[in-house]
């Protein structure tokens, strides 16, 4: 149970610490917009602010976008907490579909407006609103804390493991917690166990050195479209499996316990295929359930393709080329140099002569199978069930979070993923929000993860003589 104290302050200063949050939400931290530079204002900011509530800080400028790392050292005796959380936004366009500003946050039926409002400002500022309560409400926090706020996350994290490679010690801890996920819906408390990775490529078909008449030419040369579009239609058979040999090589398999729990969850796949304007939720694996194809299973989908003319009216050409951006999304234990390769002898045999291949690979990140019953995920676990009333439900989800992938391969840390955002909250969209009571209850969430944490990872006190 989660100290009186500790409780009672969070819920008399929810006003204030709303007021911070909306402060740190006026920065337009994106990443990839150089100027004007809403990044180091923003990270500088939160180094004030983690200073007000007794850390230590450095500003940490390798390459790229500042982190902001902070320290809290209690007790040599007690474990240690790194909370990750990123401080950088997607960008705000289309402007003219937000109700409010992007960077001014509104406060509209219980839910609170802003771009990064859940993803991922709202969500690890629950974290630093437990930390002020632990430190003004009942003296100190019951664990050492550390603090990594990334700069960079929604661009790919580019430079994060070369930064790990520099900082491990510095970051070194004996719990990880990430909150960067959602509920599987409202009312539904969730726990993530399971993120997908990425292989993200683009391949071009190179044909004539300069368009063509396609009247004049037309049936002597290899048009590059027709020929991308034929490959891409090759990627997957009439039962929507992928088709690159390979493939599926290593798919960890979903065993009977964990999908039985999954069919329990309340899914309406004819409701969810409404929300998104289609008939049905038909594509990838018909084998498969639909919670399956999205969280266990890898998937191939063509991101955009291009080619040719696209203005009005009519230019009848054989174009130079063609191409198509095309992202992979995996599960546990596949790797993303194997799949690449499969990928590349695929369409090196699927190549029509007069047609030249150029195929470049612009990201890739590992899937990641978390350890739920570990002793922190237990603690975040009950944590859960307190603040919210219900005991959490064990999710994956079909998106990637690469950072936690990294931290478990180059730190040896599983993160617990105590997400409180909803999937309607509109993320990377226009009029992306929060929901105060979620924010709220996330708080006395993380404070309550602080205590168990505590009481699960604290060494036992030894026995007296007279016990002994």
């Amino acid at each position: 149970m989660l100290d009186p104290k500790v409780c009672a302050y969070l819920d008399t200063h929810r006003e204030s610490q709303l007021e911070s949050l909306c402060a740190l939400l006026r920065f337009a931290s994106i990443a990839n917009v150089k100027k004007p530079d809403g990044c180091r204002p923003c990270a500088a900011w939160l180094m004030e602010h983690l200073q007000t509530l007794g850390f230590e800080t450095q500003l940490l400028e390798d390459v790229g976008q500042p982190n902001v790392f902070g320290e809290m050292h209690i007790d040599d005796a007690l474990p240690t907490l790194l909370i990750y959380g990123h401080y950088d936004v997607q960008p705000a366009e289309p402007l003219d579909k937000w109700v409010t500003p992007p960077f001014e946050p509104a406060v509209r039926d219980g839910s609170l407006y802003a771009r990064g409002a859940n993803d991922d400002k709202g969500q690890f500022f629950t974290h630093l609103m437990a930390v002020e309560a632990w430190v003004r409400g009942a003296g100190k926090p019951p664990v050492n804390l550390k603090v990594f706020l990334e700069g960079e996350e929604e661009i790919g994290s580019p430079n994060i493991e070369a930064f790990l490679a520099t900082h491990g010690d510095l970051l070194a801890a004996d719990a990880l917690v990430v909150s960067d996920t959602a509920f599987f819906a409202e009312g539904v408390p969730s726990i993530t166990e399971g993120l997908r990775g990425l292989c993200s490529v683009e391949v071009q078909f190179h044909g004539p050195s300069h368009d063509v008449h396609s009247g004049i030419e037309g049936g002597m040369i290899v048009n590059p479209v027709n020929a991308l579009a034929a490959l891409v239609a090759k990627m997957h058979d009439e039962n929507g499996a992928v088709t690159i040999p390979g493939f599926y090589d290593d798919v960890l398999p979903v065993c009977d316990e964990t999908r039985d729990a999954w069919q329990s969850l309340p899914f309406d796949a004819d409701a969810h295929a409404e929300r998104l304007g289609v008939d049905a939720l038909a594509g990838g694996e018909t084998a498969h359930s639909p919670l399956e194809r999205n969280w266990a299973r890898p998937t191939l989908d063509c991101n955009g393709i291009y080619g040719g003319y696209q203005g009005p009216g009519d230019k009848t050409i054989i174009p130079t080329h063609a191409g198509a951006k095309i992202t992979m999304r995996l599960v546990a234990h596949q790797d993303p140099e194997q799949i690449v390769a499969a990928f590349q002898q695929f369409v090196a045999e699927n190549t029509p002569a007069g047609i030249r291949a150029q195929i470049d690979v612009r990201s890739s990140s590992r899937p990641v199978l978390l350890d739920a019953n570990s002793p922190a995920a237990q603690a975040g676990h009950a944590a859960m069930e307190e603040a919210f009333g219900l005991p959490p439900v064990a999710i994956r989800c079909g998106a990637s979070v690469p950072i936690t992938e990294v931290f478990q391969r180059v730190l040896g840390l599983d993160a617990v993923l105590l997400g409180v955002g909803l999937p309607t909250d509109r993320l990377h969209s226009p009029n992306e929000h929060f929901r105060l009571d979620q924010l709220y209850r996330g708080a006395k969430m993380a404070a309550a993860f602080l205590q168990n944490l505590a009481e699960t990872l604290s060494p036992s006190p030894p026995l007296a003589d007279d016990e002994s």
